[in-house]
Formats: C-alpha cells, structure tokens, sequence
C-alpha cells in the first residue's frame, strides 16, 4: 500500500465531504446534493441575497423547478399546518419572500404545499448539521452546471452522525483546577454532535467501578459565560461541579449544543423572538424547529471511554436519562439540579415542566430565590 493510500489522501472518507458540504453552507455557498437518481443544487435560505438570486437565476433550470424547503413548525407558523417537511415552488429567486417564508412572523403560505422528498430532506438534515436556518433552496440541477461545487449524497449525510459518534476519541487532557473545586481534570474529544469538540471534567477522583455522578451540560454561551438571567445554565453547571467536588466527585460533560441544538445564532433569533412575546418552544417551532434537537448517545460512548457503565444523573431532563439507557448505561438514580429563579426565567422553566417534561420543583425554586 503506498504512502497516500495509507493516509487517505486523494480519497476522502464519506465524513470529510460532509464537513466540506457544512463547511460551504455555512459560509453562505451552495452544495451538492445526490439523493438515488435526483441531482440538485441546495443554498440556505438566510444565505440568499440579491448577488446569490441574480447567480441562481441565470441556470440552466432544465431539471424543474426550484423550491423552498421548510420543517413541519414552520409551514404550520405560515398555516399550512402538517406533520412532515414540505415544499414550496419558487418561479423566480426573490430574496425578500423567501425571507418572509423562512423568518416572518406574520407571513403566509401563498403557494400549494408539496411533500418534501428525499433530497428536501437531506437538504434540511444537512442545515442542521451546519446549525443554520432550517430552511433550504433547493434547485434540481445538471452536474455539469455547477463545476467545482462541493457534493455530497444523500446516503452519507444520513450516515454521518452515527459515524461522528462511532469515531470520538480523546485528543487532549490536563489537570485544570477550578474554583470551588481544585482537583480537576479536562478531558478533550473530537467527534459527536456540533461544529467544536466536546469536553470531559473529571471532578475529583470518582470511582468508576461504583456509579459516578455525571451531567451532561449543554453549552451555554449566554448563561454559562455571561450569566444571563433568561436561563438556569450557569447556575447547573457552577452548582454541579461544586457538588460533586464535595461529594465523591463525578464528570460533567460540556457538550456542543448550544440552543438545544440549534446553534448559537438560531438561539439568539429566538431570543428575539422570545422578547415578542414567545415562550422559548414557541420561538423555536417559529423558527421550524422541533422542542429540542440535541441527541445524547455519544455522551454516552465519551462516558464509556473514560470507564463508566453506571451513572448517578444530575439532570431534570427525562431525555437524558432514556439516551443514556437506550445506550446501555445503566442510570441507577437521578439527581435533580435547580438554579435560581429570577423574573427574567421563570417563564421558561415553567415552559421545560409544562411542555418538555423536566423535573423541576417551582416550590424548591422559591427556596433558592435570592432575598
């Protein structure tokens, strides 16, 4: 075997053309897509300006018509209520009403709805890869339209975050003390969910032949860093850590899904969404998301890697636990985890008990309200 065959180069795994495809959409430039016999060309929507309209426009379009793609929440926000993704003919590339289909608040489906087939939704699992808006253009197209353009199929898109989880490994660790708990250690993977890698802190010295205390914390970049008042984060993850440092230690896990999923700059429309009037699952279905799109087995393979079969889950999400068991840990208790109420998020903790079923105590919140 010769030297490049032995390090893969010139024939890139069925991984790396998807990252390049999430790579491109997220800079705003079409991919390639191939679902069985179907060529086309797909955009996200938030990235069509008039530069992109007028460039799409001049193709070919010999292979039909183009479409807006768009999830089940948001064709119901526009009233076309259904339970699947669909599809909605765009005769010409116009920016502001694919804005309006894909962002506005007060717009209509004006259009007839089709079913989205299996390209749309490739093309709308590939905007969630990419953590940006879930709503796709897609062209059908000829190859040969488009040279040089990033492709990818189908297959390999639905094949990528069982492979992104089958392949997490550990690339980086070092003892990192931390206030309130001094004996840490950080533990570095690459691979599972989201754009960044994920991240082990081993509290203390937990003992893996017992069940260990372990969270699994999704990144919160508002709350966990600048303490915003809209969230619990920071205060779960700040408590937990000093919990299991006074206890028998544990591991948190800090894991890439900022905005259940969503992605940074979809959590902060919703954000904006949410100042309108809009409770927080409110705000995302109006965006097209589901409740919550984060998956947790590859926590589960990080924990398996690190020694532990059995868990004490500080968590008051039932989500959790079912992943971690479907996974073949085995969760022997759960711990709840309460922040502080604050006027600015007691509407959406009351929205994660009422709508998303987590374990939370409004009568122990009182008890942690500050004077």
């Amino acid at each position: 075997m010769s030297f490049a065959d032995r390090l893969g180069i010139g024939a890139a795994s069925s991984e790396a053309f998807v990252e390049r495809a999430l790579g491109e959409l997220r800079s705003g430039r079409p991919v390639l897509l191939q679902s069985g016999d179907e060529e086309v060309l797909v955009l996200g929507a938030e990235a069509l300006d008039a530069e992109a309209a007028e460039a799409l426009a001049a193709l070919d379009g010999g292979g039909g018509p183009a479409r807006l793609v768009l999830p089940a929440p948001r064709l119901t926000r526009l009233g076309a209520p259904r339970a699947v993704a669909g599809s909605v003919a765009l005769p010409a590339f116009d920016a502001a009403r694919v804005e309006q289909l894909a962002l506005g608040l007060d717009a209509r489906i004006d259009a007839p709805v089709a079913n989205a087939g299996p390209a749309d939704l490739a093309a709308l699992d590939l905007l969630a890869l990419a953590l940006v808006l879930p709503a796709a253009i897609v062209i059908p197209i000829r190859r040969d339209e488009v040279p040089g353009a990033v492709a990818v199929t189908a297959e390999e898109v639905a094949r990528f975050r069982k492979a992104q989880a089958a392949g997490l490994r550990i690339v980086g660790r070092a003892r990192v003390p931390l206030e309130g708990a001094r004996e840490c250690e950080f533990v570095v993977f690459r691979g599972g969910e989201g754009l960044r890698d994920q991240v082990a802190v081993i509290v203390g010295q937990p003992d893996t032949a017992r069940p260990v205390a372990v969270r699994l914390h999704s990144a919160c970049l508002t709350g966990d860093l600048f303490g915003s008042l809209k969230c619990d984060c920071g205060d779960q993850l700040r408590d937990t850590v000093a919990r299991m440092a006074a206890e028998d230690g544990g591991i948190l896990l800090y894991l890439d899904q900022e905005g259940r999923g969503n992605g940074i700059a979809n959590k902060i429309r919703a954000y904006d969404l949410q100042a309108q009037g809009f409770d927080t699952y409110d705000a995302d279905a109006a965006l097209g998301f589901g409740l919550d799109q984060r998956r947790f087995e590859f926590a589960a393979e990080m924990l398996r890697q690190l020694g532990v079969t059995a868990v004490r889950l500080h968590t008051n999400n039932p989500q959790k636990v079912e992943a971690l068991k479907r996974s073949g840990l085995d969760v022997v208790a759960e711990q709840r985890v309460l922040g502080r109420p604050t006027l600015e998020n007691v509407r959406y903790l009351a929205a994660k008990r009422d709508r998303a079923g987590h374990a939370i105590d409004f009568e122990q919140l009182a008890a942690r309200a500050p004077d």
